[in-house]
């Protein structure tokens, strides 16, 4: 079974704020893959690293210009 991150491990993980965690949860980049004994979300490594990917790759684009 795939080891499950909590937000603030994820938030380690990618050098990231607990907050900005939630912030890709909420924008729906995050999805939980299930919850921990108290009902917080958990996360499994390759779903943080996509989200991770994925936002650091919009951080990139220079506003007004269209994707090639």
């Amino acid at each position: 079974m795939e080891d499950l991150l909590t937000g603030p491990q994820a938030a380690e993980l990618c050098g990231v704020t607990p907050a900005a965690i939630r912030k890709w949860r909420q924008r729906g980049q995050l999805a939980p893959a299930g919850l921990d004994e108290r009902g917080r979300p958990l996360f499994t490594q390759l779903a943080v690293a996509l989200a991770e990917k994925a936002t650091r790759q919009r951080a990139r684009r220079v506003p007004g210009q269209r994707a090639a």
